[in-house]
């Protein structure tokens, strides 16, 4: 009996060290296919986009966290990648990139693929609209992107953040 309680303890936790070992594997490999979305603008863009939708709701976190640093056409491949992954737990990344990110071809693209997610039905939809609605209130009340340099107050520098990636067009 006592033999037997041990085999399924050291089981347990051999299947444990396993599934922990596995998911640090699947967060490098995420990690990996983000690098090539935020610094690259070339062929290896929509590869590397496929690979990441297929981890789905594992990769909307480190998503989210690229999206604070990442270059404005890194941003947009990213948001291309929350839409490809299309799991509704995107909802509210998308709804923070669609108020204040300080480019506005990037807020566009996040509040465009709200839009696209509302139109359809189902839950996904609902919390998409009521995002929208969100992003609505928040305009309202005048909050948006803070901006300095050629984009808002003179003299300050610049916070649109990180150089364009590999490829991009000048």
């Amino acid at each position: 009996m006592r033999a037997q309680r041990r085999l399924v303890a050291a089981l347990a936790i051999a299947t444990s060290l396993l599934a922990l070992g596995c998911e640090d594997v699947s967060h490098r490999d995420i990690g990996d296919e983000i690098n090539i979305l935020t610094r690259r603008n070339d062929a290896l863009v929509p590869p590397a986009t496929e690979r990441l939708a297929a981890y789905g709701r594992r990769a909307v976190p480190q998503i989210e966290t690229a999206l604070h640093t990442a270059a404005p056409t890194g941003r947009l491949h990213l948001i291309e990648a929350l839409e490809k992954i299309g799991d509704d737990e995107s909802i509210p990344v998308l709804r923070h990139v669609a108020v204040y990110d300080v480019r506005q071809d990037v807020r566009e693209a996040a509040e465009k693929l709200l839009a696209r997610w509302a139109a359809a039905g189902g839950r996904r939809a609902e919390r998409a609209r009521a995002a929208q609605t969100h992003i609505a209130r928040k305009r309202a009340a005048g909050e948006g992107p803070l901006l300095f340099g050629e984009a808002g107050t003179p003299g300050l520098p610049s916070t649109v953040g990180a150089p364009d990636p590999v490829g991009a067009s000048p």
